[in-house]
């Protein structure tokens, strides 16, 4: 076995490869991975002795689950209603150019940062909101999501 493979064997092994633990061995997978790669579903498939196509179905159905690289820093941006009418386009204008991501691109090449586009953050009362790894952000304006990524790539440089 490959060391590429360690982390979602290890995972394997601390929930007995069963197969109806599949969802939170996935969650732990994409833990440790930042996405699910196909190679490394195609192994979990494996040794839980189940189909590939399984392991990707349940994959692509729950939102929670990424199939492509995610940055280490996960930024979303609610374009909910009252954070649309509060002007969260241009916050996510203003953070697609500061990460200089291209259209369709969500993830930046150095895969330090991921944008995502959601529909509601549930926090509506502090439109519009922005979520920089967990931590919630109400009233932001362009240049308050500008700050809180320089802040990011700051601690980062440490």
């Amino acid at each position: 076995m490959s060391d590429r493979f360690a982390p979602a064997a290890q995972i394997l092994k601390e929930n007995n490869y069963d197969s109806a633990k599949l969802i939170p061995i996935l969650q732990k997978v994409q833990d440790a991975y930042h996405f699910l790669p196909e190679d490394v579903m195609r192994y979990i498939a494996n040794e839980l002795k189940i189909s590939p196509a399984k392991v990707f179905g349940v994959a692509t159905f729950f939102a929670h689950f990424a199939i492509t690289p995610k940055g280490k820093h996960i930024i979303r941006v609610c374009n909910g209603t009252a954070c649309h009418v509060k002007g969260s386009a241009g916050i996510i204008d203003a953070v697609k150019k500061k990460l200089k991501l291209k259209d369709g691109q969500e993830t930046t090449e150095d895969l330090l940062f991921t944008l995502e586009c959601v529909s509601c953050l549930g926090a509506c009362g502090l439109a519009p909101v922005m979520v920089v790894d967990e931590v919630v952000h109400g009233q932001v304006t362009p240049a308050k999501a500008e700050e809180l990524i320089d802040e990011v790539i700051k601690a980062e440089a440490k």
